[in-house]
């Protein structure tokens, strides 16, 4: 186990002490609101942490401090680790962006896509090209989420049992294989859609590589940039710091809710959303993306693919609110944010609702979890805590307002 410490004071890194100040107490007056069980926020600049503050509690009942070697459950933040791992195995040759995902998964030969109706009276056609690598990456592969119900393949996906994105009881091959006999919502590469996508891409991972989604990410991530506490389950030593998740309640408040059945490893292993890890492992992660791949003397990618990872690759370089393809994507928190291989990335900061710069890349997580990296500021920035939010919760805007204001005077 490895603690994430603070290093330099604030002002030595450039940033204001009092921006940071007021971004604490705002977070620590939402968890002594009950509307937090508590949180954890480090903020980094040239790669050495400048601001950390850990407070309230990982698990309330229990009366357990959120402290630095808290475990949570980082949900979709995963889905960069995952992509990151087969960025490597593109590097290494085993895999190329524009390999259909039907040579590596013949399920996948043939996809049909959506053109009218629902249920049995659903018409459907044959893809124009095939989907690729490269459009799993991007989300621009036409897969969804049984959980949206804005579209009639969404609701194939429930009658499948995948409410979880998950056939229950079955491994990642399995599920990926049901995904494969549904229909896609649009052509690939046309539009965009959150989905199980990052699933199928873990597939394929452990296709090419011959190993287990967790093996391959443990040896060649985890373990050399020094990723400890990361993985897809909790030891017996690691579970007492595992911090209890929450969800909201009708009052405003929040309550303990089911969460990632972490304790042993899982049947299936979810490239898009199961792993574990502590805020040192998040700040090993980000680090080596800052430094284009390299992080101590160990390389993982090269400053190209991490270029070329964190740039917009959406059809047009459009932005996720003009290549959405369901109207919970035409919101202003997609203006002005492209997608690239397996992050989000601001292309036109003075459309974005949120404090931006141009490059800056992250992604975030369904219990409240959150990162980003800023190369125009040498920055990195993660958010901790664990709770299942409605839409409506500002944690992340009110997090980058804060941090835009402790560089203010950059």
């Amino acid at each position: 186990m490895a603690l994430l410490t603070q290093q330099i004071d604030p002002g030595e890194a450039g940033l204001d002490v009092k921006a940071l100040d007021r971004l604490d107490q705002h977070f620590a007056h939402r968890v002594d609101e009950g509307r937090l069980p508590g949180f954890l926020v480090s903020v980094a600049r040239g790669g050495r942490v400048a601001h950390l503050t850990a407070y309230g509690m990982r698990d309330v009942a229990a009366g357990l401090p959120v402290e630095a070697d808290t475990l949570w459950r980082v949900y979709s933040m995963t889905k960069p680790m995952t992509s990151v791992a087969a960025l490597m195995l593109v590097e290494e040759g085993g895999l190329s962006l524009d390999d259909p995902v039907g040579k590596h998964i013949p399920a996948f030969a043939e996809p049909r896509v959506y053109v009218s109706g629902s249920g049995a009276d659903m018409v459907t056609r044959p893809a124009e090209g095939p989907m690729t690598v490269r459009h799993l990456m991007t989300h621009t592969a036409g897969l969804t989420f049984a959980f949206y119900h804005q579209h009639p393949v969404d609701a194939l996906y429930r009658d499948a049992g995948l409410h979880s994105a998950v056939l229950p009881g079955s491994d990642l091959a399995t599920t990926v294989d049901v995904y494969a006999g549904l229909p896609l919502q649009f052509e690939p590469g046309t539009q965009w859609n959150y989905s199980v996508a990052t699933n199928v891409l873990g597939r394929i991972i452990e296709v090419v590589s011959g190993q287990p989604l967790d093996v391959f990410l443990g040896e060649r991530v985890f373990g050399p940039l020094g990723m400890t506490d990361t993985g897809f389950h909790v030891s017996g030593e690691q579970e007492d710091r595992l911090a209890e998740l929450y969800g909201d309640t009708e009052s405003g408040g929040i309550e303990p809710i089911a969460g990632l059945p972490l304790h042993g490893r899982p049947r299936f292993l979810s490239g898009s959303g199961g792993v574990v890890a502590s805020a040192h492992d998040v700040h090993r992660f980000m680090e080596m993306l800052r430094r284009r791949g390299e992080l101590d003397g160990t390389r993982l990618l090269k400053p190209g693919t991490v270029a070329l990872m964190t740039s917009n690759h959406l059809p047009g370089g459009a932005d996720l609110r003009s290549c959405g393809s369901r109207p919970a994507h035409d919101e202003p928190g997609n203006d002005g944010v492209g997608f690239g291989l397996g992050v989000s990335v601001v292309i036109d900061p003075e459309r974005t609702r949120d404090p931006s710069v141009r490059g800056a890349f992250g992604w975030s997580g369904v219990a409240t979890t959150t990162f980003w990296v800023d190369p125009r500021h040498d920055l990195t920035v993660q958010f901790m805590t664990q709770v299942r939010h409605g839409t409506s919760h500002t944690v992340f805007q009110d997090l980058k307002r804060f941090v835009h204001e402790a560089l203010s005077g950059d």
